[in-house]
């Protein structure tokens, strides 16, 4: 039976080396095989959520989509759209609110976090919540269910967004029929977390990314802004607490990690570290950043290719929902 995977990135910032040794680069590999039927989508509308700036969730759209078209991915055997062109979801996504239990949405890690913040700071708890924050997980449900998704990639901090999907879900078929497949949440433990400049997980909230395609010149500063110890060259240094080694590891062959390592063991200097990095990201990236570039001057290919995605995704998504309408009652009188 053909598994169906879904995959979603939020359109709030330009794509990064984590986004696309954690997610982007497995996902197109996956995306190849056979016995998958691949779903990956612009997730704009959980943009909003973090972001009120207009022009930056618009050019992140852009940005993200010719990310992945620049890295190869195959549109003519995955389905590729974004978000907001399928009106299927927000409808749906009423549904699943109708159903989800408060309780379910209060124990939602985000919201917790949230209100964590608020007391520690002497806020009142709901202080900044917005509806979209605290219902999120209904919405991730509804991009989840409405392709039916029988695995969801994810990172161990969203396998509880899944595990709601799959209540939600149960919830739903126990009232209206069995509409939905029950989604499992898939952690690859071989995929790299990359940490960041400054040694925490690179992520765009710290502000501490390197940009996947920056030109030469600024991914080589960059690089050479990674934060190290003192120590001199010649003194042996710990590959294991090492972000340059770290970023090393997710770009190299078994070979080459093999030989950083032996490098570190054998004092290599930083400088001579960060040089041999930035030739070994440079060198996998560069071909698909001209790509890119010539992507985002052509910005009309861009939405062709996501506008006969949307229509590949509503032929899946509008006969589930016509079902859904008549389940729950919603539908015409002849």
């Amino acid at each position: 039976m053909q598994q169906r995977v879904l995959t979603g990135i939020t359109t709030t910032g330009t794509p990064h080396l984590g986004n696309y040794v954690g997610a982007i680069r497995p996902a197109i590999k996956e995306s190849r095989q056979s016995d998958n039927l691949s779903f990956y989508f612009l997730a704009d509308f959980h943009a909003l959520i973090k972001s009120r700036e207009p022009q930056q969730v618009h050019q992140s759209s852009m940005e993200v989509a010719a990310t992945w078209l620049a890295l190869g991915l195959d549109t003519d055997n995955v389905v590729f759209y974004r978000q907001s062109d399928i009106p299927e979801i927000p409808e749906l996504c009423w549904f699943l609110t109708c159903m989800a239990a408060k309780g379910l949405m209060n124990r939602a890690h985000a919201y917790k976090a949230a209100v964590d913040a608020n007391e520690q700071g002497g806020e009142d708890p709901d202080f900044g919540v917005t509806m979209g924050l605290y219902s999120y997980p209904v919405l991730m449900a509804a991009d989840i269910l409405m392709f039916n998704a029988t695995r969801v990639p994810v990172g161990k901090d969203q396998i509880q967004h899944v595990e709601m999907a799959r209540d939600i879900a149960a919830r739903f078929n126990h009232h209206y029929g069995e509409h939905f497949v029950l989604p499992e949440a898939v952690v690859d433990d071989h995929v790299a977390v990359l940490q960041g400049l400054d040694g925490r997980k690179m992520s765009k909230s710290y502000n501490n990314t390197i940009p996947l395609f920056l030109p030469e010149k600024q991914l080589k500063k960059h690089i050479n802004k990674i934060k190290t110890n003192l120590l001199e060259p010649g003194e042996p240094k710990d590959p294991d607490s090492s972000t340059v080694f770290q970023v090393w590891q997710a770009f190299a062959s078994p070979e080459q990690t093999d030989e950083m390592r032996q490098a570190f063991a054998d004092g290599i200097a930083w400088g001579e570290a960060k040089k041999q990095l930035f030739e070994l990201v440079n060198n996998e990236v560069s071909d698909a950043r001209e790509r890119y570039n010539e992507l985002l001057q052509n910005p009309a290919h861009i939405e062709a290719v996501l506008k006969e995605g949307a229509e590949k995704a509503r032929s899946y998504a509008s006969p589930l929902l016509t079902k859904l309408r008549k389940a729950v009652g919603i539908h015409s009188f002849s």
